[in-house]
This record gives C-alpha cells, structure tokens and sequence, in this order.
C-alpha cells in the first residue's frame, strides 16, 4: 500500500462504455480500481485487462467501481479514439474507459499526475477518494482480491464532511 493522499482527478477527453463522463468526485463511496492501460501493451493484453474485466465481474458496482484508463504514451497514432472502441469491442470490455488527455509533449496529464512509470497499472483509491494502491506491472489476482476486499472492509465514507 501506499502513504494515504487525495488521487488526482482524472483528465480525460473521451470516455466508452458509459453514458455520461465520470470523475473521483462523483464514485466517492465506492473503492475503485483504475487499470491504466494501453491497448498495444502485451502485458495490458494478457493479464491487466482480462483482471480488470474478472474484478468487474466480480464485485458489485455500488462496493467497486472499475474504470480502464487509456493512456498513451508512445505509438500515439496507432492507439487513437477510433482504435480503441473496436479493440473494446473485440475484446468484450464492459467497464468504462477513458482516454487520457494528451499534454503535447509525449505523457498524458494523468498519467503524469499518478507518476505512472508505464503500464499495466492498477490503482486502488479507497472511499475516501485516497489513492491506496500504485502498482507497476501485474498483481496476482488473489492478492487483488484482498486488497479490495481490505478496502470494502474499512468504515464506510462519513457523513461528516470534515473528516479526511
């Protein structure tokens, strides 16, 4: 786990598999599990995706949001908005996804704001919209599932709006 701070608010341009964009703002409540991902990634392909995919399937929508971030930071022509809906497509990826929004220099704002070394990267941010968890590379599923369900075991978010 990681020292306790507030997660940075996602930058995204466009988002699939929902209806309306969606912000750490609005999933306060919820323990969410960010995938940050790029669809070219081997390691996203094979083990990032298809986890993100089994934890959606898994746990309740109210208890654990998960949300794809497609953040690209090489490749940039191959990876575009168009690419990435038929890819979600093919492979049946139900959760949403957003698209990082690009800062012109080569690392979306996001992803600069996590500090992602690259990708696959989960990122488990608690209900307090603390980011809990920053993992490089692939978790192994069962200890992905403790760490979750450590999140969801934890008081629920207060009512006071003081407290942190």
């Amino acid at each position: 786990m990681v020292a306790l701070r507030a997660a940075p608010e996602w930058r995204t341009v466009q988002w699939f598999n929902t209806d309306a964009p969606l912000s750490l703002g609005a999933l306060r409540g919820q323990v969410v599990m960010v995938c940050a991902f790029q669809m070219l990634c081997p390691g996203c392909v094979s083990q990032g995706l298809p986890q993100a995919q089994r934890v959606a399937e898994t746990f309740r929508t109210q208890d654990v949001r998960v949300i794809g971030l497609h953040t690209v930071f090489e490749h940039h022509e191959a990876m575009g908005p168009k690419s990435l809906e038929a890819f979600l497509h093919e492979y049946k990826l139900t959760f949403p996804v957003g698209v990082d929004e690009p800062d012109g220099l080569g690392i979306p704002h996001t992803m600069r704001a996590y500090d992602l070394r690259g990708t696959p990267t989960t990122l488990l941010i608690d209900r307090k919209g603390r980011l809990r968890r920053h993992a490089f590379g692939h978790l192994p599923d069962l200890q992905l599932g403790a760490e979750i369900m450590a999140l969801l075991t934890e008081a629920p978010l207060a009512t006071n709006v003081n407290e942190t």
